[in-house]
């Protein structure tokens, strides 16, 4: 008799050890959505539904015998996995997400199109949440037509089937907590649109103050700022950039058109990075009225000047480097 009890002792552990320890599971990709709030022996049923473990009870036992609370979310496993590490999988709240990337100076154009070729939802369904989550940015910039430069740049992990709305939340929440690190704590509306037209206009950190102090200049002389970046965003709301500026784009009747219009575009024309909006809170202390920008220019750095003649001098440069280059 104690010889048959010892038996089905070892039979009982030995298959309490295949429970636990043997890799169960599919060969292929499976995903598996835990609903907040659901209990334990419901997780353990779904698990066992997709052949993720081998017993429910076994599962529930497991939780019994380690603790902790298992998380919510949408878990991927494409190999066959002990039922140890699955429930450790739960319990760390390991959920499959997917990264993006939003490099600085992305519009909500760019943003839009990267989140469609995640497979993040359409463009479309994109651009209309972020003109109608205005409120996510009520009491930074009340009179915002959209979320236009408070998206912040930077990379995200997602969950498959994460909604716009929530993807602009994380964006803005990211922007909030890079400001407050920044020091920003007034006038949003101006700052984020000058820092917008730093962020466009060169790549180079250590420019972007004197590019800040030039739109600065401009604007406490009424001087139409002329900045080209936001005739592109002007053309790009009406649908009819054609990847260069035209004369036509230069005369276009768009209060983003800031050749024609003094003063600042109605608000930001991207989403500006940490560099740029630092620049903006703290531009440079100089009498430029003129630049020709970096991103233009094959010397790779921007041209500086205080007077109109001094500009036309830095533009014949410009144009110079342009033909060694062989641009033209």
């Amino acid at each position: 008799m104690r010889r048959l009890i010892f038996l089905l002792f070892l039979a009982a552990a030995a298959w309490c050890a295949y429970v636990v320890l043997a890799p169960a599971g599919p060969g292929e990709e499976t995903f598996v959505e835990i609903v907040p709030g659901t209990p334990t022996m419901q997780i353990a049923a779904q698990l066992k539904r997709h052949g993720l473990i081998r017993s429910q009870f076994a599962f529930e036992a497991e939780r019994l015998a380690k603790g902790g609370t298992l998380k919510a979310g949408e878990y991927r496993f494409d190999h066959p996995t002990p039922m140890s590490e699955v429930y450790e999988r739960l319990e760390r709240g390991d959920v499959y997400t997917i990264p993006i990337t939003i490099p600085e100076g992305s519009n909500l154009f760019d943003i839009a199109e990267r989140m469609e070729s995640a497979n993040f939802g359409t463009r479309e369904n994109f651009l209309a949440a972020a003109h109608a989550s205005v409120s996510l940015i009520a009491d930074l910039d009340p009179g915002a037509a959209s979320l236009e430069g408070y998206l912040f740049p930077d990379t995200y992990r997602f969950e498959r089937h994460v909604t716009p709305v929530q993807v602009l939340a994380a964006m803005v929440k990211r922007f909030r907590q890079e400001a407050a690190r920044l020091g920003i704590n007034g006038n949003y509306h101006h700052l984020v649109t000058v820092a917008s037209l730093v962020e466009r206009e060169t790549p180079i950190d250590s420019e972007r103050p004197l590019v800040a102090s030039v739109f600065e200049n401009r604007l406490a002389k009424n001087m139409p700022l002329e900045t080209d970046p936001s005739v592109i965003y002007a053309a790009l709301l009406e649908g009819r950039y054609r990847g260069t500026i035209y004369a036509s784009d230069l005369q276009a009747d768009s209060p983003y058109n800031t050749y024609r219009f003094p003063g600042l575009p109605p608000g930001p024309i991207c989403n500006p990075g940490a560099a740029s909006l630092k620049a903006a809170l703290h531009p440079a202390r100089t009498e430029y009225l003129y630049f020709v920008a970096a991103s233009a220019n094959p010397s790779g750095k921007s041209l500086f000047s205080t007077t109109l003649e001094e500009h036309a001098r830095d533009v014949q440069q410009y144009r110079k480097a342009l033909r060694t280059a062989g641009t033209h």
